[in-house]
């Protein structure tokens, strides 16, 4: 059933993006009625994707047919399960370019939907650097159908850049899901963490016990970007992104250059150098749909607000104020990296 499931998801997304001409998207009169009874293939579309054919063309330099080489044919996406805390389920393309991450929680796709897209897109286009993910198609369901609204299948997913590109089998990279590890999370802090299995709490946030070590220059630049992300991310009240940090071997031979999913220069997305030459760093800022006004994180926020009326131990990520999580997220990335003269 899983297998079936994934195969018929993924047929939908590549649907999505290979048949994006309005000649070939008209719907039949019989194609709404036909969907309302699907468990899995929902009809996706693209959202707004005047705006991302913009970015991809214009500010990241990806033409539309290498971008759909990497969605050709019925097998062109890897399902990889369940990654993430949220209940997402991810794909991945065959080349390894693209992820594709499913966003079934409401209050997290009406938010990037309505106040943050556009602005996303701004920001990207005058910030040509900017290490927040590449987010390259959004795609929502047509047509309502059983599946989505029972949730048996996600609705709306992101297409983004995987900033594993690159990678080959049995590799020695590293990854690290980075967020500030000082507030309260229950899955870790109450009852010492027995109440929660470990898969759980193996989906918390990693700890990077090392340092990026760098010059001087690339400090400087990789502490300026952070502060334009942020800066963003704070006034439209985002909060618990997280920092992606891959650490690859400088030694290593397990790297595809030909699978870099844009022409970028040498920089934070293709890897940067450290300054003892044993590593190349990747960085993309992660996971910023959770908006402290919708209503879902309100009630969140009275509930912990609640419990700390009997045990305080803080806030937790997701019921902070925006510019309190970003001065602590600032802080972690400062206090990862060591500048070497």
């Amino acid at each position: 059933m899983g297998r079936r499931r994934d195969d018929k998801i993924s047929r939908s997304i590549i649907s999505a993006i290979q048949e994006d001409d309005e000649s070939q998207r008209r719907s039949r009169l019989w194609r709404p009625l036909k969907t309302f009874f699907a468990l899995y293939g929902l009809l996706l579309i693209r959202l707004r994707p005047e705006l991302f054919k913009r970015l991809r063309e214009k500010t990241w330099k990806l033409s539309d047919d290498e971008y759909k080489a990497s969605f050709k044919g019925k097998d062109a996406l890897v399902s990889k399960g369940d990654m993430g805390y949220s209940g997402s389920t991810f794909f991945n393309t065959k080349d390894n370019k693209f992820l594709i991450k499913s966003i079934p929680r409401r209050f997290e796709h009406t938010f990037f939907r309505d106040d943050l897209l556009e602005p996303y897109v701004s920001h990207m286009e005058s910030h040509p650097k900017s290490l927040l993910v590449r987010i390259t198609d959004f795609l929502g369901w047509r047509y309502p159908s059983i599946g989505g609204l029972f949730g048996i299948a996600p609705t709306y997913h992101l297409v983004m850049e995987n900033l594993l590109h690159g990678q080959k089998e049995d590799s020695d990279w590293q990854t690290f899901d980075l967020k500030p590890m000082s507030y309260f999370f229950p899955e870790r802090d109450v009852a010492g963490g027995r109440l929660a299995s470990e898969a759980t709490k193996s989906k918390l946030a990693d700890n990077f016990e090392d340092k990026l070590l760098l010059s001087r220059e690339q400090a400087d630049e990789f502490l300026q970007l952070l502060e334009e992300d942020t800066e963003l991310l704070e006034k439209h009240n985002a909060v618990d992104y997280s920092l992606m940090l891959v650490r690859i071997p400088k030694s290593s031979s397990s790297m595809d250059e030909s699978q870099n999913p844009f022409n970028d220069p040498p920089n934070w997305r293709t890897g940067v150098p450290s300054q003892d030459d044993k590593w190349l760093f990747r960085v993309v800022i992660l996971d910023f749909f959770w908006a402290k006004h919708k209503v879902h994180a309100k009630m969140m926020t009275m509930l912990i607000n609640a419990w700390r009326m009997f045990d305080d131990k803080g806030p937790m990520s997701i019921t902070t104020a925006a510019p309190e999580y970003r001065g602590r997220f600032l802080k972690m990335c400062r206090e990862i990296v060591k500048v070497v003269e």
